[in-house]
């Protein structure tokens, strides 16, 4: 085989040659390649290409004296690569595609926006051949690309360990992996997660009823809120961030998510699984890697102190994030209750969010008598 100066087997070396193969070419299989097999095999090749000419016609690293050649060459490429997907995928507009060793994510707008990360709506082909939606989870620093690899060991962990009857109480991870820019080269963690529909946070629940919630509607979110974390907690991981943008609920069916798993610590693997109460006392392996400001008031004393967290943390969390929805009426017996679980000294805490939850249950029958489905709503939103 014959290479032409500047160019190796695996594409161009130089701007000029770069430039050559983009305006030589007659449609962007002459620069991508041919259509010749699956889409994730050709867009993975495809993309490979793309980050290479994207760093070769980048004005800022082409020679200095043909930067607004180079920029023009970069937008045409662009233009190129965007049609280069469509034509494969089928996904028209601006839509960015990600390629993945097993998927292809076609990616569109921002659905919501956290403390370290942008959400952005993804659709992908499911294993029945069917197409699925989901969220992709990008950290806007790379310098937080360790939280999200937090989130994705806790997830799985908690697939792999946890009592499956409770799955739906945690975000499924579907994949999680490097993205790279192609243009300025920056790999950040992505985790694409389950998308859910219909719920939401104890912030917005708050937003909406700001004089507080009666007891007997705070009692069902606080009992799936602590299946949620006695489901994690079994499976060996404390979750160091309950707060209400993380707990979502589903008004109408009752439902409860508890997300963003970016701050948790995975318990000392030491303690014998096959005894629930030497997991339930065990310390984490190492401390909260972060805080959020705004909700500093919400965590026990030995995160901020930078302590290794027991479960007792995710306790006096839960409760705090909960009860901060409750009617100045609500009834004494269950504030009392609500104080026994956020004690300043974690000892002095419940352990067990399992145990608790009998407990809840034993003093809201002793309140209000067998347990009734209480509908609840809030003010109407258009999904998206």
């Amino acid at each position: 085989m014959t290479r032409t100066p500047g160019t190796t087997s695996t594409g161009p070396t130089t701007f000029d040659d770069a430039l050559d193969l983009l305006t030589g070419a007659p449609d962007p299989q002459g620069v991508f390649g041919p259509y010749d097999g699956t889409p994730e095999a050709c867009l993975r090749a495809g993309n490979r290409t793309y980050r290479l000419l994207a760093r070769l016609l980048h004005p800022d690293t082409a020679p200095a004296d043909r930067r607004a050649e180079a920029a023009a060459a970069f937008t045409r490429l662009g233009e190129s690569w965007n049609r280069y997907q469509q034509d494969i995928t089928g996904v028209t507009g601006r839509q960015v595609v990600i390629t993945t060793k097993r998927r292809v994510y076609s990616v569109g707008g921002e659905r919501a926006s956290g403390d370290i990360a942008t959400l952005y709506k993804v659709n992908y082909r499911a294993e029945d051949d069917g197409e699925a939606r989901a969220l992709l989870k990008l950290p806007r620093s790379v310098t937080d690309n360790d939280l999200m690899e937090r989130e994705a060991t806790a997830l799985e962990r908690i697939a792999r360990e946890g009592d499956p009857e409770y799955a739906n109480y945690v975000p499924r991870l579907i994949e999680t992996f490097r993205h790279r820019d192609a243009a300025s080269g920056t790999e950040r963690r992505a985790n694409v997660i389950e998308r859910v529909r219909g719920f939401r946070s104890l912030a917005e629940v708050r937003e909406a009823y700001p004089d507080g919630l009666d007891a007997r509607d705070v009692a069902w979110m606080w009992r799936r809120l602590l299946v949620a974390i006695g489901y994690a907690h079994r499976a060996g991981v404390v979750h160091g961030a309950i707060t209400p943008d993380h707990v979502l609920i589903h008004p109408r069916e009752h439902g409860l998510v508890l997300v963003d798993w970016c701050y948790s610590v995975l318990l000392d693997g030491s303690a014998d699984p096959a005894r629930p109460e030497a997991i339930l006392r065990a310390k984490a392996v190492e401390h909260v890697p972060a805080m959020i400001d705004r909700h500093a008031d919400l965590y026990p004393p030995e995160i901020p102190a930078k302590q290794l967290p027991e479960t007792a943390a995710d306790v006096y969390m839960a409760t705090r994030c909960v009860t901060g929805l409750l009617a100045p009426d609500a009834p004494k017996p269950l504030s009392r209750f609500a104080r026994g679980c956020s004690l300043p000294a974690p000892a002095r805490r419940p352990h067990d969010a399992w145990k608790l939850l009998g407990e809840l249950d034993e003093l809201l029958g002793k309140l209000y008598g067998p347990r009734r489905f209480r509908p609840f709503a809030m003010p109407t939103r258009r999904e998206s």
